[in-house]
């Protein structure tokens, strides 16, 4: 039984940004459309951290697969990452693994897509400047995500340490088509001039606050997925026009952002991606989504990945049953 696996340099590989947005379009699509089977993702503590376990099944296109990530916050001690993630590619009509690979360059890649989809549908046409809080993996991803759906000229950025602000501001500068980046001193230098703010920082409280938002700002929000934790105030959520999540189930158990001021959902990025739900209604709106991560999203990107890989004789083929 051959199975393909796929190394993170070949996720990156078959799976640029524009393809990204367009799985997860499809991926958002299909769950707001209650056409996929994804069970509750499960949570497995051990002393250390915790592992999470994503099944997802759309018939639609045959998409299935199964991630397994876990969130260790004391790995860097060790030089490793804090968060690590494989996913497995299964065939729906034998149950056979067809595929497994990195799953932490293929969940930041899908995470800045989903918030990609969102900026497009939510965000105003002329957005040219970004607020960026935090410089990790995700915050790259999203601001990707964010550039190659609206023309981005101005990053504010802040981040934990004034050394990966750097790193961040030094790597954004050599890429195409670079926006200019300023390191903000403060949380209201991000905001204050932002037309769209992106959260993607492991803070349990608070980045910012609410009232520094300017009118017409739309906020996406990735970073925390418990429900003790938020990273917007609830000014933010008070001040929001419209609240979208990547779905309601998840963001009903999981983000803190929503549960700890009790916050109204207003839809699920894929019910406008479907014409179900109305996105941005005019320039003065503000917005904020949501997002926790949903498996269908693994599913599709994983998808996407194994058939350019296909097509193109990526990855190790290896025989696991002889």
């Amino acid at each position: 039984m051959p199975i393909r696996i796929l190394s993170a340099s070949d996720v990156r590989a078959t799976l640029p940004m524009p393809k990204a947005i367009d799985a997860m379009r499809h991926a958002y699509s299909q769950l707001s459309a209650g056409k996929v089977t994804a069970p509750s993702r499960q949570h497995l503590s051990t002393d250390k951290g915790v592992t999470l376990i994503m099944p997802a099944y759309l018939p639609e296109r045959s998409e299935f697969g199964i991630k397994v990530v876990s969130v260790y916050d004391d790995n860097p001690n060790l030089n490793l990452p804090r968060i690590t993630a494989t996913v497995l590619v299964l065939d729906p009509a034998t149950g056979s693994p067809k595929a497994f690979m990195d799953g932490t360059s293929l969940t930041a890649i899908r995470t800045g897509a989903g918030g990609g989809v969102a900026a497009d549908l939510l965000a105003r046409k002329d957005a040219k400047t970004v607020g960026l809080f935090g410089a990790g993996v995700q915050a790259r991803a999203q601001l990707q995500a964010v550039m190659a759906v609206r023309d981005i000229a101005c990053v504010n950025l802040v981040s934990r340490t004034q050394a990966s602000a750097q790193q961040l501001a030094a790597e954004i500068s050599e890429w195409i088509d670079a926006p200019e980046v300023n390191l903000a001193p403060t949380p209201q230098e991000v905001v204050k001039d932002a037309d769209i703010v992106i959260c993607a920082t492991t803070s349990s409280i608070p980045l910012f606050d609410g009232n520094d938002l300017q009118l017409g700002t739309h906020i996406t929000a990735v970073g925390t997925f418990v429900p003790e934790k938020r990273e917007v105030d609830t000014t933010t959520i008070r001040r929001a026009n419209r609240i979208i999540v990547d779905s309601r189930e998840a963001c009903l158990e999981e983000a803190g952002d929503l549960i700890i001021p009790n916050a109204q959902i207003d839809a699920e990025i894929g019910e406008i991606v479907n014409g179900d739900k109305q996105g941005r209604q005019s320039d003065e709106e503000i917005t904020f989504f949501k997002s926790v991560g949903v498996a269908v999203q693994d599913a599709v990107a994983a998808s996407v990945v194994l058939a350019e890989a296909e097509a193109k004789n990526f990855g190790i083929i290896v025989e696991i049953v002889q």
